[in-house]
């Protein structure tokens, strides 16, 4: 499995549209920050076919304290790891496709 980077994808988007890169690199870069600033604010984004990304929460649970075996509630919270993407018709077709070049 090979690792695609932002700067491998920005290139060959400039390839493929002829557009410049430092355009291309701009576009890309506002597109991602906007995905962040949404997530962030806790809002689930879609996209048709391609899949949506959302925050998830992590449950509010009871921890013990090691060192003194107290009962600690821990509250509802999210986390970095928390963002969930859920693929699309189109995305699981492709992935679910033997041998499909994309």
């Amino acid at each position: 499995m090979a690792t695609i980077t932002k700067k491998e994808l920005i290139d060959r988007i400039t390839k493929k549209t002829q557009c410049k890169h430092i355009t291309v690199k701009e576009i890309v870069q506002q597109f991602l920050d906007e995905i962040a600033a949404e997530l962030a604010k806790n809002n689930r984004l879609e996209f048709r076919d391609f899949g949506v990304f959302e925050v998830k929460e992590r449950a509010a649970r009871t921890a013990q304290n090691p060192k003194t075996l107290e009962k600690v509630q821990v509250p509802a919270k999210r986390t970095v790891r928390t963002v969930k993407f859920k693929m699309g018709r189109v995305m699981r077709e492709r992935m679910n496709a033997k041998g499909a070049k994309v």
